[in-house]
């Protein structure tokens, strides 16, 4: 996005993970979504990941957090299962963008799924072809697909990672069949969680998160390519996880006790706003 486009700056946000630079987070006036400013270049961004706490990119269990983490994680992917199963007209064809160690795409090629994914994380992808017979490639084979191939494409807590929005939506709009689904998750910063943690709240993950997004700004961005949210749903485990570690990068400890009952404070206000800690979206073709 080009500079005159920005707006005012909504926070400075530290890198707790880690580098320990501080970015700004600046409002886009057009789609409303907020960008990490300044934002790394591709060269330099694979740096942002060189850490052993990124647990999607491996399958350590080495604590609890980690255990409790691949625990939720075995209950969201029956959850996706059943969503993608719902979701598709018909057809069985997926494509999973950034699928990390593959859990995902492997449950559902187990239930007659078609599936390929795109991990750019070397160590992941090898984690990801063991479990899925070498369906998982690298992120320039995206632009290999014949267009029309997919009933399904998913992005996980994917989108505020991608460098390019505006290329990455024409592409998937292009891979897409005419009746295919596009599902996109992501933290949602109208959360209370967000709301309450602040400069603190862990989603914000800068600066591998690259935007940060709202319920309308989605909206407008996927309209650019005459996509249109069907659905929203809530992603209730989400606002524990990231309450937990906002909490560790607020006080310096984990208090869980604190961040279980910020997070199920976040969900039960959900309730009534919609505004969850994450959600999901079940965008078709307008």
């Amino acid at each position: 996005m080009a500079k005159k486009e920005l707006n005012h700056i909504h926070l400075k946000v530290k890198d707790h993970s880690v580098s320990g630079e501080v970015f700004e987070l600046i409002q886009n006036p057009k789609c409303g979504f907020l960008e990490t400013i300044p934002q790394p270049s591709l060269d330099k961004l694979p740096f942002y990941y060189q850490s052993e706490d990124y647990i999607s990119h491996t399958d350590s269990k080495r604590n609890l957090f980690e255990k409790i983490y691949h625990l939720v994680r075995s209950i969201s992917l029956k959850k996706k299962l059943r969503l993608i199963n719902s979701s598709s007209s018909g057809g069985k064809s997926l494509l999973d963008i950034g699928c990390g160690t593959g859990d995902f795409l492997k449950i559902a090629q187990q239930n007659n799924w078609d599936v390929s994914g795109i991990e750019p994380d070397s160590q992941a992808r090898n984690i990801a072809n063991k479990k899925t017979k070498d369906s998982v490639f690298e992120t320039e084979h995206l632009k290999t697909f014949k267009a029309s191939s997919f009933d399904v494409i998913t992005l996980w807590h994917v989108l505020e990672h991608l460098p390019n929005l505006d290329e990455h939506i024409t592409i998937f709009k292009k891979l897409l069949k005419p009746d295919g689904v596009l599902i996109i998750a992501v933290p949602n910063y109208n959360s209370y969680d967000a709301k309450h943690y602040k400069q603190f709240w862990a989603a914000y993950d800068v600066p591998r998160h690259l935007w940060h997004f709202n319920q309308d700004s989605i909206s407008k961005l996927v309209l650019k390519q005459s996509f249109k949210v069907k659905k929203v749903k809530p992603m209730w485990f989400d606002a524990f996880y990231v309450s937990l570690l906002s909490e560790k990068y607020k006080s310096g400890k984990m208090n869980p006790i604190k961040g279980i009952w910020i997070g199920l404070w976040s969900n039960l206000k959900s309730m009534v706003s919609k505004e969850a800690s994450s959600l999901i979206y079940i965008i078709k073709n307008s």
